[in-house]
């Protein structure tokens, strides 16, 4: 007899942007590290769920990876007039059961080659010993610590020196916490591969 699945359960968390939550699940709710980033209702055309969260005029922007969601406002709003109401609705869908993306999609590109899906591994970017190396410090040690903070970071490349990655969820659009993370990555490979002489943190 199979045992039975727990509900899910919600909770939200802030993160260092103040204009990003973080709704935390207690299943997983993106496969294999995947990671979705969606800008507007138009790029969700594989993503049921994602189009519903922007259903709320005042959300901007959603990102799911792992085990939470990370949801965008609009200026002026404050997240304490709404969480409430975005964490009963997260977890109602969810164990009505109702899909978060279409069965059988993983990576899909509208027709103008904007990808909407980013499934792809950045051990599948790394090309040399090196930049192998790079990314399993970047899953090791930044990481985690950056989808603590709702957020994600991508290796993209690595030429002459410069090390360049790509930061989204509750890092992009906010300068602070970019600096920051920027400033612990160099720190990080100066003490562990000082090959990389400079981190370049690109916002998508």
């Amino acid at each position: 007899m199979s045992e039975k699945k727990l509900p899910y359960m919600i909770y939200a968390e802030v993160t260092p942007n103040p204009a990003t939550m973080k709704f935390v699940s207690n299943h997983i709710l993106a496969q294999n590290g995947a990671i979705y980033e969606f800008n507007g209702e138009a790029e969700t055309k594989y993503a049921p769920f994602a189009q519903r969260l922007f259903g709320f005029p005042f959300v901007t922007k959603v990102f799911i990876t792992q085990n939470f969601i990370t949801l965008s406002k609009v200026d002026g709003l404050e997240w304490d007039d709404v969480m409430l109401e975005l964490r009963e609705y997260i977890s109602n869908y969810l164990n009505a059961g109702q899909p978060i993306f279409l069965e059988g999609v993983d990576a899909k590109s509208e027709d103008d080659g904007s990808e909407i899906f980013s499934g792809i591994t950045d051990h599948s970017k790394a090309n040399t010993p090196i930049e192998e190396r790079i990314v399993e410090i970047l899953d090791e040690y930044i990481r985690p610590a950056v989808e603590g903070d709702g957020g994600a970071i991508h290796f993209k490349s690595f030429e002459e020196g410069k090390l360049n990655v790509v930061l989204k969820g509750a890092c992009s659009g906010c300068p602070s916490s970019s600096v920051t993370l920027k400033a612990g990555i160099k720190a990080l490979f100066e003490r562990m591969l000082p090959e990389v002489k400079e981190v370049v943190a690109e916002e998508l």
